[in-house]
């Protein structure tokens, strides 16, 4: 397991490659000023899949893009 500093390290430059650093500042942002409950919002997110489809969509969404980079 990675301590919170690497983490936080990780993921800041992840978001900034990804979405430059303008999108990646008004992210946090607005994880910072939303009262988002990630743990709530997760416990409904899959309830109606079993982990195979989520797999297998997972699974679909890697190779489509993979194959598209």
């Amino acid at each position: 397991m990675k301590s919170e500093t690497v983490l936080r390290s990780e993921v800041m430059k992840t978001i900034i490659k990804n979405f430059g650093l303008v999108d990646a500042e008004r992210f946090i942002d607005l994880i910072k000023r939303d009262e988002f409950d990630y743990t709530e919002w997760q416990k409904d997110l899959w309830k109606d899949k079993t982990t195979a489809q989520i797999h297998e969509e997972a699974k679909q969404y890697y190779i489509e893009n993979k194959m598209n980079k």
